[in-house]
């Protein structure tokens, strides 16, 4: 019978050499995992730091950002209130074709071009162009100040006016009338509704590409 270390499986079981050197790969695994020291608590602050000072500047963005959205949207509606109450104080004005102030009197285009002249936005001179010329909108959408449009000589945006809010708005409508309110509710204007625009200021356009 041989005396010297067998280095065969016996019985499905490693020798004494294979259990040997797996001893070693274990001590090894053990003696590496230990070989990178934890974080300190310096590591831990400085990366609290770092991260404290990413949200505190995300913050500012977001607060600057907010301040300018809500300087722009306070803006917005102080010309919008002054438009609207510049065009009530137009009631009453004659209606005359190709007319653009109170001196003269109004037609339909000339009325909204001379309302939004008054806060210093040119718009063209006739409703199909003003139509061209802004932003289209959906009725739903429509905000005080919006201009709506009519087709009452059987073509589109033939008549325009300004919309001042509960489904109404304010026009020079027709020879022998005046600069008056009326409701888009009503049958006539209803049907004939062409669409909405949004008049866009300087500050509100979007930024070149």
């Amino acid at each position: 019978m041989n005396s010297s270390l067998d280095t065969r499986t016996v019985g499905g079981l490693p020798s004494a050499t294979m259990k040997l050197s797996l001893s070693l790969l274990l001590l090894a695994a053990a003696t590496g995992a230990h070989a990178l020291p934890p974080a300190s608590a310096e590591d831990d602050v400085a990366r609290f730091m770092a991260e404290k000072r990413l949200v505190d500047r995300l913050e500012e963005v977001r607060v600057h950002i907010g301040e300018r959205v809500s300087d722009s949207a306070a803006r917005v509606k102080s010309r919008t209130s002054e438009l609207v109450l510049t065009a009530m104080g137009s009631l009453g004005v004659p209606y005359r074709r190709g007319g653009n102030s109170h001196e003269t009197g109004f037609d339909c285009s000339g009325f909204v071009k001379a309302m939004y002249e008054s806060l210093g936005l040119m718009l063209p001179r006739r409703a199909n162009e003003q139509a061209a010329a802004t932003q289209k909108i959906e009725r739903q959408d429509l905000q005080p100040g919006d201009l709506v449009f009519f087709n009452t000589l059987r073509r589109t945006f033939s008549h325009v006016g300004i919309y001042i809010g509960d489904n109404k708005f304010i026009h020079s409508p027709k020879p022998g009338a005046q600069v008056r309110v009326e409701d888009m509710g009503v049958p006539y204007w209803s049907k004939r509704f062409d669409g909405a625009r949004r008049v866009m200021a300087a500050d509100q356009q979007p930024a070149p590409q």
